[in-house]
C-alpha cells in the first residue's frame, strides 16, 4: 500500500488491487471494504467490469479495488469455474491502459487467488522477516513459481526479495540476512524495510506512511525500494506487480 500510495504521490497512475480478506490495504488508505458494494469479489467470481468496481481515493492518481470478508470464500467460489487462474489477468488486462502500476497486495497464503495474482503479474516482491523460519516458505514459493512457470506457460519478469521489519541491532537479524543473501543471492535486494513503529501508526490512523511521516525509516526505505524497482532505467513503463 505504502508503495502504490508514492507512486501515485509522485504522479504515476496507480491502481491498488486488495486481494486480502481483512481489507488492510483499503482500510490503510482509509476505506472500509465492508461498507462497498462491489469488491474484487464480484470481478472475480461474477466477472464485473473492474470499471464498475474500483474507487477513488485522496489521490486522485490513485484508484482501489477494495476488499472485505467475502474474500475468505474466493477460493471456493472460483474452483468450479472454467479459466479460473486467469480471471485476475484479464480483468486487469481490461483496465491496463489506464495506469502506468497496478500493484496486487496479497495475503500470506497460496491458493487460487494469489495464484491469479502470479499470473496476472509482471514482477512479485516477496517481503521477509528476517529470521530463519521465513526459509521453508520461500523455498516451497519458488517450487510453486517453477510449477506455475511449466504447467501454466507464465514467467515473471522480475522477482524481489524484500526483507522487512529489520533490526540491525539484533544478532538473528543479521544472521538472517547474511544466510537469504547466500541462498536467495539473485533475488535479495540490497535495501531493506527497518522496523519502524512509524508503519503501524499510521495504519491505525487509516493513513499511509508517507501521509503520515513523510520523514520517517520507514517512508524512507520505501523510497528507496520504488527507486530500485518502479523508477530505475531497467524498470518496465506500465506493470503489474503482485506484492
Amino acid at each position: 500500500m505504502s508503495y502504490a500510495h508514492r507512486l501515485a504521490e509522485l504522479g504515476h497512475k496507480v491502481l491498488l488491487v486488495d486481494l486480502d480478506s481483512q481489507g488492510h490495504a483499503s482500510k490503510c488508505i482509509g476505506y472500509e471494504g465492508e461498507n462497498s458494494e462491489h469488491t474484487l469479489y464480484d470481478v472475480l467470481v461474477k466477472k464485473l467490469p473492474v470499471t464498475e468496481v474500483r474507487v477513488e481515493t485522496a489521490l486522485k492518481e490513485l484508484h482501489l479495488v477494495p476488499s472485505n470478508l467475502r474474500m475468505a470464500t474466493v477460493d471456493l467460489a472460483l474452483m468450479p469455474l472454467s479459466s479460473r487462474e486467469y480471471r485476475m489477468k484479464k480483468a486487469l488486462d481490461a483496465v491496463a491502459a489506464d495506469y502506468d502500476y497496478m500493484i496486487l497486495d496479497a495475503p500470506p497464503a497460496f491458493g487460487l487467488l494469489n495464484l491469479n495474482a502470479i499470473v496476472a503479474a509482471q514482477d512479485l516482491f516477496i517481503p521477509v522477516l528476517p529470521d530463519f523460519l521465513s526459509f521453508h516458505g520461500l523455498k516451497l514459493l519458488f517450487e510453486t513459481l517453477d510449477d506455475i512457470e511449466e504447467d501454466l506457460d507464465h514467467r515473471l519478469d522480475r522477482i524481489f526479495v524484500v526483507v522487512n521489519q529489520f533490526n540491525p541491532t539484533t544478532t538473528i537479524a543479521r544472521a538472517a540476512r547474511d544466510a537469504l543473501s547466500q541462498h536467495y543471492g539473485d533475488y535479495l535486494l540490497p535495501d531493506v524495510v527497518r522496523q519502524c513503529t512509524k508503519f503501524a501508526q499510521a495504519s491505525s490512523e487509516g493513513m499511509p506512511i508517507f501521509a503520515f511521516d513523510a520523514t520517517s525509516k520507514g517512508a524512507k526505505d520505501v523510497q528507496k525500494l520504488i527507486d530500485l524497482t518502479a523508477l530505475s532505467p531497467e524498470a518496465p513503463a506500465s506493470e503489474e506487480a503482485a506484492v
